[in-house]
């Protein structure tokens, strides 16, 4: 007998009429397999989490800072004390205010220089950098009493991986990030970096990378957070940057990193980490604050006394409030009902507290010497991510 041969393209298109025939032959209750006779339906596959393995779920996958709003506070915080801690760089003391009554209540000697007071991320302890000092004193927010310092080299600034795994160590002169157990400190891992002055940083919506400013090379880092490992690094496109605050947007899509020598704040995609842009705010740009209602952002601008507001909506600048009498508004955070900025005045041993609604200055409180990182406590979130209070 003759045999006849299809071409290949016909002998596939016949084997899969074949193969959807069979398949349209099993009932109701069997798939294509087990009617093909084979081993029977393939286990469904378990999808990857998008998010960083561990980390609680975004309660508005649009807006990172959907926890944070007016007077949101955890049950972990919210029978603590309002309180503004003040960390005092040469003064080596932490000034505590009653933001009531704009007064310095209590004054804590903690170690040599330090530069911000972090909370950690279950929210139930304040750190204090005690950079040159090399430790961390903490604080308990309840009592407002300080424990024994805790030995870290290097620590100038302090975060925690969004899934609470990791404490990571700004160490700055050190040139390293240092991965810790964020309870007892012990060191995990230890990522030695080719950049100068390591100090700022925040994460992205899903925790997979976080972006690190660079402040005496002008660079920034990006930094996957579960391989603990640097994946991206590029200069600034501006001839002695000296970049300084981290913060995401509230839709997770946009990085803005203040630059208190380029003055204004550098504007990037965190994913494609492409070249920023920069977009001018004022002198000796330095912190960034975003509002209770995700809405706007505060940005300190150090070198001329004044604060510029950036609106999310809108992209763009639409206000700027100065402080009488000049000052050098550096870092610090939002009340927790909102209404009030709270800011660090580096170089004028004072802090200023500033109406949100219409940019006046409430209170010029004096404090110690080159006071830094202050932390408004408690604030809403429901976790932190350390710096001077970055919650989810």
């Amino acid at each position: 007998m003759k045999t006849t041969c299809l071409p290949r393209k016909a002998s596939v298109l016949l084997a899969g009429l074949v193969l959807a025939a069979l398949a349209g032959c099993g009932s109701a209750d069997k798939g294509p397999a087990e009617a093909l006779g084979t081993k029977g339906p393939a286990k469904p596959v378990k999808a990857v989490p998008p998010g960083l393995p561990g980390m609680p779920p975004l309660l508005d996958p649009n807006d990172v800072y959907a926890a944070d709003r007016p007077n949101m506070l955890s049950p972990v915080v919210k029978d603590f004390p309002s309180r503004v801690y003040v960390p005092n760089t040469s003064s080596n003391t932490v000034s505590v205010i009653d933001p009531e009554t704009y007064k310095v209540i209590d004054t804590i000697p903690v170690g040599v220089q330090p530069q911000h007071v972090v909370p950690s991320w279950d929210m139930k302890t304040l750190w204090v950098n005690n950079n040159r000092g090399h430790t961390l004193t903490p604080i308990n927010p309840a009592t407002g009493e300080a424990g024994e310092p805790v030995e870290v080299h290097d620590p100038y600034n302090l975060y925690f991986t969004p899934n609470g795994k990791y404490a990571v160590v700004m160490a700055s002169m050190d040139k390293e990030l240092v991965f810790r157990d964020p309870h007892t400190m012990d060191r995990v891992k230890t990522v030695p970096v080719s950049c100068f002055g390591v100090n700022h940083a925040d994460f992205s919506a899903d925790g997979r990378y976080f972006i690190v400013s660079c402040e005496f090379s002008g660079e920034l880092l990006k930094v996957d957070t579960e391989r603990m490992e640097v994946v991206g690094q590029q200069k600034l496109p501006f001839e002695g940057a000296m970049p300084q605050d981290v913060k995401v947007s509230p839709d997770g899509k946009t990085f803005y990193v203040a630059d208190m020598m380029a003055d204004g704040m550098w504007v990037l995609s965190g994913d494609k980490f492409e070249v920023p842009k920069l977009l001018p705010t004022g002198k000796g740009c330095h912190g960034l604050y975003v509002s209770r209602d995700s809405k706007e952002m505060y940005v300190s601008n150090r070198g001329e006394g004044t604060v510029s507001v950036f609106d999310f909506p809108q992209n763009k600048l639409t206000k700027k409030w100065e402080l009488p009498d000049g000052g050098s508004p550096d870092m610090g955070g939002v009340s927790a009902d909102g209404k009030v900025l709270w800011l660090s005045g580096r170089y004028d041993g004072e802090v200023y507290a500033i109406d949100t609604a219409t940019g006046k200055q409430l209170a010029r409180i004096p404090v110690g010497g080159g006071p830094h990182g202050l932390a408004v406590y408690p604030q809403p979130g429901r976790y932190s991510l350390g710096h001077t209070g970055i919650f989810r």
